[in-house]
């Protein structure tokens, strides 16, 4: 072999570790984040051959006698599946429908607002219940909507509006409703911070240009504003269908109780309640391949029609 090509093969290896060498304090910031996701995010995916046997808490996952299709079949079975399916696309397909957008609206309607000290206020105000658990924010919705909470006190005593107090958390067809509206007051103000981000890196020359063809404010917002941050939007509406089987099981379990069970069983909240406290690994297993799995493939469709329709995507 030649000194040249010699050079051809050694000069990149040098170039490779040259470049670690010159970024190692920028690897060792995230080593940390690589070491989580080997340890907590990829290494107990060898726990997903659980779904395929009969696994027993006594004995090793891989001596564990197999089952094949058989949790997955006993899931399509039972009286839970279509259950636990409609409420969990029910509560996410409302957030989508309804949350998203509002979220694109609120940031959009929060950069309009021209007083710093305002602003400021409200981004405080509707930031702050993002940093409290459902534990909390669970904890204050069940009093507020108790038969002597204030919801009611106001409803009946107040304005009148109804004769007797309504019990929120045990009536079914006010559960889907609730879990909106109480997932909007804690993740609003949190959510629009990307979309404030997208909003900020506007270039302010084409506001005054727009400015001074006449455009008023609404059309600013809708032919400059809107059109700057479709891609962010696009990318987190996609994000948004890659999660929709996976309900919020922290404020769907708070929320939940025995009388409105029927509208509150989501797969989570099923998994959890037949995996942990029934002790069905196996079969809890397997109902969660399979909501990852739809998942996969919603995520993968919502990236195909966007990209159609905007020729933005993710990949």
């Amino acid at each position: 072999m030649s000194a040249a090509t010699q050079n051809t093969y050694i000069a990149p290896k040098k170039k490779f570790f040259n470049n670690l060498i010159r970024r190692r304090y920028l690897i060792i910031m995230a080593l940390p984040g690589v070491l989580w996701l080997i340890f907590f995010i990829y290494a107990p995916m060898y726990g997903l051959i659980m779904a395929f046997t009969d696994y027993n808490i006594a004995r090793p996952i891989m001596d564990a006698p197999w089952a094949g299709l058989r949790h997955f079949r006993d899931f399509y079975q039972s009286e839970f599946f279509w259950l636990t399916i409609r409420n969990t696309l029910a509560i996410s397909l409302l957030k989508l429908a309804v949350a998203f957008p509002f979220t694109i609206l609120f940031a959009v309607l929060l950069n309009e607002v021209r007083s710093n000290r305002y602003r400021r206020g409200i981004q405080t105000i509707t930031y702050l219940p993002h940093f409290f658990s459902w534990a909390v924010l669970g904890t204050i919705v069940i009093i507020w909507l108790s038969e002597l909470g204030p919801a009611n006190d106001l409803l009946v005593n107040r304005l009148g509006l109804i004769d007797s107090p309504f019990l929120f958390l045990v009536r079914p067809n006010a559960f889907w409703p609730l879990t909106l509206f109480t997932d909007m007051w804690k993740s609003t103000g949190w959510n629009a911070i990307i979309f404030l981000a997208a909003i900020s890196g506007i270039n302010p020359e084409y506001y005054e240009a727009a400015a001074l063809d006449g455009a008023n404010r609404f059309q600013r917002i809708r032919y400059i504003t809107l059109p700057s941050i479709a891609f962010v939007i696009s990318l987190m509406f996609i994000l948004n269908v890659g999660y929709i089987m996976h309900s919020n099981f922290d404020q769907i379990l708070v929320l939940s109780n025995q009388l409105n069970f029927r509208t509150s069983m989501t797969l989570d909240l099923y998994v959890f309640r037949t995996g942990i406290v029934n002790g069905r690994f196996s079969f809890s297993t397997a109902i969660g391949l399979f909501k990852s799995l739809v998942a996969l493939v919603m995520l993968l469709i919502a990236n195909y029609t966007t990209k159609k329709i905007s020729g933005k995507s993710m990949f």
